[in-house]
């Protein structure tokens, strides 16, 4: 077992074209063993978004503070902390902080992708 404090997850930022005021942790992936699942942290600054993008596998997304919204069908819906996403493969998916605090989501993917 391990347990692990995000503070000692080296952090990667995505701030580009694509990607604006993101900082994204591994929590959970190949380096502490795991074998199914890989659990990512994303921090993402009031005006900030990931990119619009779609993939071969599923992932489920928890919010766990701040006010944001996920593009779903070309439409924007708001999510709040407490609230689960799950995106079949293939589903194009983008999120976004609609508010004035950081929109910080856990993002669960299958191992054997790249983990960020």
């Amino acid at each position: 077992m391990e347990i692990i404090s995000k503070e000692n997850v080296p952090a990667k930022k995505f701030d580009s074209g694509e990607a604006k005021g993101i900082v994204a942790r591994v929590l959970i992936g190949k380096a502490c063993g795991a074998k199914n699942f890989v659990m990512r942290l994303f921090e993402i600054a009031p005006g900030g978004y990931t990119p619009k993008h779609s993939h071969p596998w599923e992932h489920e997304i928890f919010v766990h503070s701040g006010r944001g919204a996920v593009l779903k069908d070309g439409e924007w819906t708001e999510v709040r902390p407490g609230m689960a996403i799950f995106i079949p493969p293939d589903e194009e998916h983008q999120l976004k902080n609609i508010g004035d605090q950081p929109f910080t989501v856990v993002c669960l993917i299958p191992s054997g992708y790249q983990e960020l």
